[in-house]
């Protein structure tokens, strides 16, 4: 899984490694703090590694929101 990470296709694809840590971080609290299920099978892997592993096989992805300012 870590394996993923080598390659830059899917930092790249979300914007550069800032955005991909905050989908990280935030996904991994969701699983934390919420109960949220996973959207991959666990296989004894941890949150971290649940989280990057929906974010390489594309089951979540970072949703921008609009610039206020932008009308």
């Amino acid at each position: 899984m870590i394996e993923a990470l080598k390659d830059d296709r899917v930092i790249n694809e979300l914007g550069g490694r800032f955005k991909f840590t905050a989908l990280v971080q935030h996904r991994v609290r969701q699983l934390m703090n919420e109960d949220a299920r996973p959207l991959v099978e666990r296989n004894g892997r941890s949150n971290f590694e649940v989280a990057v592993q929906e974010i390489v096989e594309g089951k979540i992805t970072l949703e921008m929101a609009e610039d206020a300012d932008a009308e």
